[in-house]
């Protein structure tokens, strides 16, 4: 349980300043194709002082839902294809309007998955001119914790972070500021929605994390995922709040208690949001209820903001060695 100092040490920046206006800061448009959803973000990376920040210029999701057909058939139907195809093509456009400097996309666990995962790439760079890059969960990983550096908290205290999305979910244990382990479980909302996760999976989890953490030291809990940001939200958390692991739980009652349509309606949820919301606060519970842990961070952050500042990081590379 986190202790006061530390709470009042985790704090979001969210105020964005160009300490210099005649200077060009670069916007680029990062494409993340998850198992539930296709998310684009338009956004630059601006400083305060020493520190940089992420500034949202755009930010555009569609449900896509790549995960139904893999998890189901094992690839991408023809249909989910044509979709896919004119999801990017609305991308490009949205990029093309914000001129962005550049664009990356970067699919994870479904189209890892797919058995026609690298044909439907190449159709879309064939009708897009877009590279659509297959990650591995090390390098989806990498890309989130890269902009998770950029938050303002203590990063002398060990520290877990647990992201949940629809078809994996990465655990990843930091001490002095380095991500010393991490692990990606075949878990997610869409896998358990389709009765397609493995019956010993919660096994495998439980004995790496007590293998894995070491429980007599302190550690502050961060979760990412679009799912744990709604959570916070219908909560009613203010920015940095933590949530607590019952209150997570009493949402998830009320939740369950409904039907779909009454959690689109009650809650105001979209319906690809409504049916994995419970699957992903299980996820969460799991992992939580495992390490004894009471509250926890929800920083709001993903994979489209680390593709942002790892594109911003190359431009200045490459401007460095062109200078």
């Amino acid at each position: 349980m986190l202790n006061s100092q530390t709470e009042s040490n985790y704090i979001i920046k969210t105020r964005y300043i160009r300490i210099d206006s005649n200077k060009v800061i670069m916007k680029f448009g990062a494409i993340d194709i998850g198992t539930n959803a296709a998310r684009l973000l338009i956004g630059e990376v601006c400083q305060e002082g020493e520190h940089s920040y992420i500034k949202k210029l755009s930010y555009t999701r569609l449900p896509l839902r790549l995960g139904g057909d893999v998890f189901e058939n094992g690839e991408i139907t023809q249909k989910k294809e044509i979709e896919f195809i004119k999801t990017m093509k609305a991308f490009k456009l949205i990029a093309e309007i914000f001129d962005v400097t550049s664009i990356r996309a970067c699919a994870t666990s479904a189209m890892r998955e797919a058995s026609n995962g690298a044909k439907v790439a190449k159709q879309i760079l064939k009708e897009t001119k877009i590279k659509v890059e297959v990650i591995s969960g090390d390098e989806e990983a990498r890309l989130i914790f890269g902009t998770f550096f950029l938050l303002d908290f203590d990063k002398t205290t060990p520290f877990i972070v647990i992201d949940v999305g629809g078809g994996s979910t990465e655990i990843s244990v930091f001490e002095r500021g380095e991500r010393i382990a991490s692990k990606s479980f075949q878990v997610g909302t869409v896998r358990l929605l389709k009765g397609k996760a493995s019956s010993e999976i919660w096994e495998e989890i439980k004995t790496w994390l007590h293998a894995t953490i070491d429980e007599s030291i302190h550690h502050n809990y961060f979760a990412t995922g679009g799912n744990i940001n709604k959570i916070h939200k219908l909560l009613g958390c203010a920015q940095n709040d933590p949530i607590k692991v019952e209150e997570m739980l009493q949402l998830r009652e009320k939740l369950s208690e409904l039907t779909l349509e009454q959690r689109v309606e009650f809650f105001q949820l979209k319906p690809d949001r409504a049916d994995v919301i419970i699957p992903a606060a299980d996820i969460y519970t799991y992992i939580f209820k495992e390490l004894n842990v009471h509250q926890f961070f929800v920083p709001k952050i993903g994979l489209s903001d680390g593709m942002i500042y790892d594109m911003h990081l190359s431009h200045i590379k490459e401007h460095a060695t062109v200078q």
